[in-house]
């Protein structure tokens, strides 16, 4: 069974920083392109940003030079550093294997940005 939990989301200030983590179990990580997409009340899920297998990643133009996104595959784990948080970067974040048609999701980890 695949499951993806995330974690390390929580309430920061404007300008502050947190690290978002994604642990991956029930299927075989490395070969998969992986992702964090998030979700605003009221709002369509969006690509954050995606690293594909071989490393190569793509951050989407609204947190570009913010956020970083990295993987580590001995772990099977995402991780996504945001930094310089603002209160628009509030939403559900969620991990995922495969993109956006994939049926691997995570349940989503809060980040509420205070201004």
């Amino acid at each position: 069974q695949v499951q993806l939990v995330e974690s390390g989301g929580g309430l920061v200030q404007s300008g502050g920083s947190l690290r978002l983590s994604c642990a991956a179990s029930g299927i075989r990580f490395s070969i998969y392109a992986v992702g964090w997409y998030r979700q605003a009340p009221g709002k369509q899920r969006e690509l954050v940003a995606a690293i594909t297998r071989g490393g190569s990643t793509n951050i989407a133009d609204s947190v570009k030079g913010r956020f970083t996104i990295s993987r580590e595959n001995s772990k099977n784990s995402l991780y996504l550093q945001m930094n310089s948080l603002k209160p628009e970067d509030t939403a559900v974040y969620y991990c995922n294997l495969g993109g956006w048609s994939s049926d691997y999701w995570g349940q989503g980890t809060q980040v509420t940005v205070s201004s």
